[in-house]
């Protein structure tokens, strides 16, 4: 092995090391957290889908059950888990993008990191007033105003 391969090698392993004794590998690269969030996400989204065939289904089952399921779905605690469901499948649609044009552009590597930063703004710019609508209602009903 050459000296320079060694020396390569050694400097890996001291790495490899270090990152064990502190805990991780990884060092919070915004790529890697998007990648965590794209995962975490799509579970969110495939539990939500599998309650929502489920109640779905109950109609057929019993139509005051479904009602009253469907009646609990108009508490503020629901409104506000559907506000983190809508920015759960957005973030995971944008960031889904962002990866088909990171595998299959031939410059999606090269522009990754901007690619995330701008799905990121879009997300934001959309999820405000997105936020907005979907919990005046429900701010409405619990503190009052309006007509």
């Amino acid at each position: 092995m050459s000296t320079t391969a060694s020396t390569a090698v050694e400097a890996a392993s001291d790495r490899a090391g270090a990152s064990r004794r502190s805990g991780t590998f990884y060092r919070g690269d915004p790529g890697m957290w998007s990648w965590v969030l794209h995962r975490i996400t799509g579970v969110l989204t495939f539990f939500f889908l599998f309650v929502h065939v489920l109640d779905t289904a109950l109609v057929r089952v019993s139509p005051n059950a479904y009602d009253e399921v469907i009646e609990t779905y108009k508490s503020p605690l629901i409104n506000l888990l559907e506000v983190g469901l809508v920015g759960a499948v957005l973030f995971h649609a944008l960031n889904g993008i962002r990866v088909i044009l990171v595998d299959f552009w031939s410059k999606g590597p090269k522009y990754q990191r901007v690619m995330l930063w701008s799905i990121l703004a879009v997300w934001v710019l959309v999820m405000i007033p997105g936020t907005y609508f979907m919990l005046e209602r429900t701010v409405t009903e619990l503190f009052g105003g309006g007509n």
